[in-house]
């Protein structure tokens, strides 16, 4: 039985694949939307309003981010993190989805299909996002805060993340 923690994963299949060959063909989009998560008709709805808000607001988002992400372009974030972080962004700025559900899922994300750094990369900006200021996170020192996440090579591009369009959630999320 599919769950919104599967819609949300294959959101960012599409998105990683938008991020990379911007010239997708929309209606086989729709249609693996439609086939990854067997016809559900509420999870469709879900997931393609997500990833349609997504790729509309891409620029907003990708704003709010790089303000959040303290010495990184986008373009040097691994592809994975770049489109995590895309997806928990637009959640917390344009749903109503609780700031903490939506971190807690992207982190997931960033944990299955990023590198072992991924998930702490993704976590500091979100939270970063949520409370929308820069102040360092309860428990962290001012000198924590500012340190560069691992998780982002200096290289141009993908980190070797790859996603694969047949894999399933191991944990049953409803969210």
């Amino acid at each position: 039985m599919p769950t919104r923690r599967r819609a949300r994963e294959i959101v960012l299949q599409l998105l990683y694949e938008d991020d990379l060959n911007p010239e997708q063909d929309t209606a086989v989009a729709k249609q693996f939307l439609a086939d990854r998560l067997h016809n559900n008709q509420v999870l469709i709805a879900f997931a393609r309003e997500l990833w349609e808000s997504v790729i509309k607001n891409r620029w907003e988002i990708d704003n709010a981010l790089s303000a959040k992400a303290q010495n990184w372009s986008l373009r040097r974030m691994a592809a994975i993190d770049r489109n995590v972080l895309r997806l928990g962004a637009f959640e917390i700025l344009h749903t109503d989805t609780p700031g903490r559900v939506v971190i807690n899922e992207a982190v997931e994300l960033a944990k299955r299909y990023g590198n072992r750094q991924s998930g702490q990369f993704v976590n500091g900006i979100l939270d970063r996002i949520l409370h929308d200021d820069d102040s360092p996170v309860e428990g962290e020192s001012e000198e924590e805060a500012a340190q560069l996440p691992a998780s982002v090579t200096e290289s141009d591009g993908d980190s070797g993340n790859s996603l694969s369009s047949d894999e399933t959630v191991g944990q049953a999320g409803t969210t």
